[in-house]
């Protein structure tokens, strides 16, 4: 039993206290202290004890107490005891500030900490304690460069204080510099071996953060073989065996858990840890109690966030998202920052989203972003909220953000198919298309509403074959592959389901077979199953739709009428087999299908809507109008279609032929614009909205805003299948025809003719045919009649009109100031006919009535026969004219064939004298080559003479003079003969063609270049030339001779041009000659 002892002053005897037996107040023991003048030693033991006891309040009483001024005065000389007790002081405050959850009070436990710590720096500003107590303080309010400079004054001063190398350690800790936090702890031990377990709890988590996890696990090891009870130890091996993420290391970290909680139940790290195990075992009372436990014995910040992200996961499990929130919301508020633990603002985002407060949500979500920005599953759901918000772009970016990320996330392009299915079908397709394709990687199942929205966006780009193919792989095996195969087959024999199909049935029940069940009814008893799960019925529904649009009507009635046999509730298939029979002009049958779907539902606006269309068909407009405002009724006004049919209804009671009243037709037209308007606010996508309204404003006579609205309802419906909206095609083009543009009014009529109606509708022939009289073109509009009376012979107004337009031909012909003969003659045809047709009305029209008075067809028969007296005399007229003209032309083509023929003449004349020209030229060539070939022989034979020419050069001189002036004479020879020659030739060309030709000059200088390689020529420059041989050369070669000796004799080349003629040449050396 411990126990301390107060010396009784001025007496030897002693005050006996026994430790544990400390009486309840701390009153008595001050007096004892107090009156025996006790030392500080023991009121700092006794101190001590208290707050081991648990006796805080004592604890503090004892050392405040310890700590007043009269102590201070009476004991001043006494200071290593006055510093410890208030050292201990700032130590409590320190401690209580620190635990502390609410700021002002932490922040005044922090200040009377400090204010005792300043005091016992001023009774010794370097006692080593009070800065260990102050770099505690320091680091328990986060401030960590202060902390670390208190720590290194007491090191600086003994580098071996271990209070003080711990101190530094955390601190190191703390920013993060775990090595040298480690040196710090192996430090402690190499100065004290024997110190307690936790240093070494230290340095594992040293090990730890720089992942030594062996050597941090041996650390922890190390703890638990000194202290078997250290929980922290016990706790940190089992958070590093959890991470393992094996079974045995999952069990072998909740054994350690499941100790540590029984060694200290109130360590909140390992309550939290195991609330976690048993959140995913699905013991959520377990999770509740522990998470609870560990709220109640921790402060510290972030463990408690772990804790309440415990309980708000349980709450947010069970459904109770209200509860869940809250938790979340105070785990978020124990996070200094969302780096330090982001799952609750994940959680919070997503309570958020589920209890629609989405901007919150987002704003969760992006925090989570902030720290993960490329967390997939993050950004699906903020693609979500944006969706909800409308902000479809930042939607599409996130999705594709994330797609970008992790393109093997099939949920990802789901998500973003979704989104784009409504903007951009093609994109929305590849989405859908690539999260099959990794489903299937994966060897996963692929959804059958995956498949049906692939099929429904091949069926809107116009894929059939794809979207078939697509339906039947989201239907799999069935008995609608037997009813697709409708086409009876000769193999078919013993097939009991064709033989059922193509049995003979009555010709009064082939009308209403729509309704037959019976069918199906065989197949049962014929023992073939007719199941159809539930979650294929949209897909059935979408396939038969297919064949609809395919015009196999009859496959897709099939479809619609096993849907009905097992589902007998399904109203879209009856208003679809309606839709059929409208089709077929079975109104009857159509109306009957379309009440058993009321008998179903009763108040389905679809089907009140399409009633009232037929009754609005069927001329019942007062029926019509009431089913159109149960329809309004039953949707609560929230269904425009029933709103556009009202409008629709309006319109057409405005424009009726029959008792047309100008009020009343003005109060229908703008009853029918405010429910279009209506409409347009409430959805401004609504194309037969728009339409409708631009009707009202055409009717109106506001063509250029009705012509803007219906090229936007164009535009708008060319971009999809499902909608057929030939009627703006129509509209658009009355709105050209009314402003007089009649060429962009064809072309609408025609375009609207070939894409919806192949050609093959009467009335919009007849408006191009109203379109082409118009615009003044007869013919067009006769051919575009006479095809509408092909396609409706029974249409006599088609033959009235085109009575009309022959007849209003033939009047602007005639008309005409100038007119061919053929002209006048195809009117008179014209004319004929258009007898002809309004005779033949004339007695039809006695037989029954056809819309026309026979008084008017009898004045159009005497028009007629007036235009063809009258055209007698202009046929006589144009037919004098035409033989006039072909006489002018037969003149003017006599007169042309005679020019052609003397050019002809000329023509083959100048082919003659060219062809003359060319044989001269041939002629001379010859010739030359007949001369050029005896100058070879010749001088082969006169070698010899040349020998003795060159042996004295004084003959040479007198013998080149001689041949020089022989070359002259001889020269001139010629040139009169050349003259004489040339004088006969111009007689000659003066006689035949009147025309001279002489050589080109370039020919002359050609030659004389061939002559200047002649080996004559080379003899002659050398002074070897042949005096023999003067008679047969000519003129060139002489001159060229004479060139040759004036060089031998005075060494000096007379250069000559390339191109200069030898005529020239002779006349230069005739002049030397003659000088000579």
């Amino acid at each position: 039993m411990a126990c301390v002892y107060i010396p009784v002053q001025n007496s030897e005897e002693e005050v006996r206290v026994a430790l544990d037996q400390l009486p309840r107040d701390a009153t008595d023991i001050l007096d004892i202290l107090k009156a025996e003048q006790a030392p500080l030693d023991l009121w700092l033991i006794i101190a001590r004890e208290y707050f081991k006891q648990g006796k805080i309040e004592q604890f503090r009483q004892i050392l405040e107490e310890g700590s007043s001024p009269e102590i201070d005065e009476y004991y001043a000389d006494v200071r290593y005891e006055r510093i410890a007790i208030l050292n201990a002081l700032g130590a409590y405050y320190s401690y209580l500030g620190k635990i502390e959850t609410k700021q002002r009070e932490k922040e005044e436990h922090f200040i009377l900490a400090t204010q005792y710590y300043n005091k016992a720096s001023r009774i010794d500003m370097h006692e080593p304690s009070t800065w260990i107590g102050k770099g505690q303080l320091l680091l328990a309010k986060g401030d960590v460069d202060q902390a670390f400079a208190a720590f290194k004054i007491v090191l600086d001063g003994d580098r071996d204080n271990i209070p003080a190398l711990l101190g530094q350690a955390c601190v190191e800790f703390n920013r993060g510099k775990y090595s040298s936090s480690l040196e710090m702890y192996k430090r402690v031990l190499q100065v004290y071996p024997r110190c307690p377990a936790a240093v070494r709890l230290g340095i594992g988590l040293c090990r730890y953060k720089l992942g030594q996890f062996d050597r941090a696990k041996q650390a922890f090891e190390r703890v638990l073989q000194l202290d078997p009870e250290n929980v922290e130890a016990l706790v940190a091996l089992g958070i590093m065996d959890l991470q393992s993420n094996e079974a045995y290391g999952i069990r072998g970290a909740m054994e350690k858990m499941r100790r540590a909680f029984d060694i200290y139940p109130y360590c909140a790290t390992a309550l939290n840890y195991l609330a976690n195990h048993f959140f995913f075992t699905g013991q959520h009372f377990l999770v509740e109690q522990l998470t609870e436990t560990a709220l109640a014995a921790t402060t510290h910040g972030s463990t408690r966030a772990h804790s309440y992200y415990n309980l708000a996961r349980s709450y947010h499990s069970k459904g109770d998202y209200e509860k869940a929130g809250l938790y979340y919301m105070a785990s978020v508020k124990e996070i200094n920052k969302p780096q330090e633990f982001i799952l609750p603002f994940y959680g919070l985002g997503q309570v958020q989203l589920k209890l629609g407060d989405f901007k919150s949500s987002l704003s969760n979500f992006e925090k989570v972003l902030e720290v993960y920005p490329e967390n997939c599953e993050t950004l699906k759901a903020v693609a979500h909220i944006y969706l909800q918000l409308n902000q479809t772009t930042k939607a599409h970016e996130a999705l594709k953000k994330a797609t970008r990320i992790d393109p093997r996330d099939p949920e990802a392009f789901l998500d973003l198919g979704e989104l784009l299915i409504a903007t951009d079908s093609g994109a929305a397709l590849d989405a859908f298309k690539t999260a099959r394709n990794l489903l299937k990687k994966a060897n996963e199942e692929v959804s059958i509403e995956l498949l049906n929205n692939i099929g429904v966006l091949h069926f809107e780009r116009g894929e059939f074959e794809l979207a078939l193919q697509t339906f039947k792989e989201a239907l799999g095996v069935g008995i609608w592959l037997k009813l697709m195969d409708t086409e009876p087959q000769s193999d078919s024999i013993g097939d009991p389901i064709r033989n059922t199909l193509y049995q003979p049935i009555d010709s009064s029940l082939a009308a209403r077979k729509y309704k037959d069940m019976q069918l199906f009814h065989n197949l049962e008893k014929d023992g073939i199953s007719v199941d159809l799960p539930w979650d294929k019925i949209t897909t059935l529904s979408n396939l038969a739709r297919l064949f609809e649009q395919l015009h196999k009507t009859e496959t897709a009635s099939l479809l619609y009428r096993l849907i009905l046999f097992k589902f007998p509730e399904y109203v879209d298939a009856y208003l679809r087999l309606a839709a059929i029979a409208k089709s077929r002009n079975n109104v009857p049958l159509s109306i009957e299908l379309i009440h058993d779907a009321l008998q179903v539902d009763d108040k389905n606006p679809d089907a009140l809507c399409m009633l009232g269309d037929l009754e609005l068909k069927n001329d019942d407009w007062l029926k019509a109008k009431d089913t159109f405002r149960a329809a309004k009724d039953a949707s609560n006004g929230k269904d425009s279609y029933a709103t556009l049919c009202l409008g629709n209804w309006n319109y057409f009671a405005a424009v009726r032929s029959e008792k047309r009243a100008p009020k009343l037709e003005a109060t229908h037209l703008e009853k029918a614009k405010e429910l279009y308007t209506k409409v347009l606010i409430e959805h401004p996508a609504n194309m037969y909205a728009a339409n409708g309204a631009g009707v009202v404003l055409a009717e109106k006579g506001q063509f250029d805003i009705a012509k803007e609205l219906f090229t936007q309802v164009q535009e708008a419906a060319s971009g999809s299948v499902f909608v057929q909206m030939p009627d703006v095609w129509i509209n658009l083009a009355h709105v050209h025809f009314a402003q007089g543009n009649f060429s962009l009014a064809i072309k609408m009529y025609q375009n609207c003719l070939r894409k919806f109606y192949y050609n093959t509708d009467s009335q919009i022939l007849l408006y191009l045919a109203r379109t082409h009289y118009e615009a003044e073109q007869w013919q067009d509009c006769k051919k575009t009649l006479l095809k509408a009376i092909h396609l409706a012979p029974s249409n006599y107004t088609l033959r009235f009109d085109t009575g009309v337009a022959l007849q209003k031909f033939s009047a602007s012909t005639l008309q005409k100031t100038k007119r061919t003969v053929d002209e006048v003659r195809a009117t008179v045809a014209e004319l004929k006919n258009a007898v002809r047709v309004f005779s033949l009305l004339s007695a039809a029209s006695n037989l029954q009535f056809h819309g026309f008075d026979e008084k008017k067809i009898e004045t159009h028969v005497g028009y007629c026969k007036h235009l063809l007296e009258a055209a007698k005399v202009h046929c006589d007229a144009a037919e004098l004219e035409d033989q006039q003209n072909r006489h002018r032309l037969e003149l003017a083509r006599q007169a042309a064939i005679r020019e052609e023929e003397s050019r002809l003449a000329e023509e083959q004349k100048k082919v003659k004298l060219e062809k003359r020209k060319q044989e001269d030229e041939l002629k001379k060539v010859m010739q030359q080559e007949q001369h050029l070939e005896r100058i070879k022989e010749h001088w082969k034979s006169s070698g010899s003479k040349r020998k003795d020419r060159g042996q004295s050069g004084d003959e040479e001189g007198g013998q080149g003079e001689r041949r020089r002036r022989k070359g002259s004479s001889k020269k001139r020879k010629r040139d009169k003969k050349t003259e004489t020659h040339m004088d006969d030739q111009d007689e000659y060309d003066d006689d035949n063609a009147n025309t001279n030709y002489y050589e080109p000059e370039n020919q002359v200088n050609n030659q004389v270049n061939n002559d200047e390689d002649d080996p004559q020529d080379l003899l002659a420059a050398a002074g070897l030339e042949d005096s023999d041989a003067d008679d047969d050369t000519g003129a060139p070669s002489a001159g060229r001779r004479i060139r040759g000796w004036s060089e031998s004799e005075e060494d000096e080349p007379e250069k000559r041009p390339p191109n200069s003629s030898p005529v020239r040449d002779n006349s230069v050396d005739m002049q030397l000659s003659d000088g000579d």
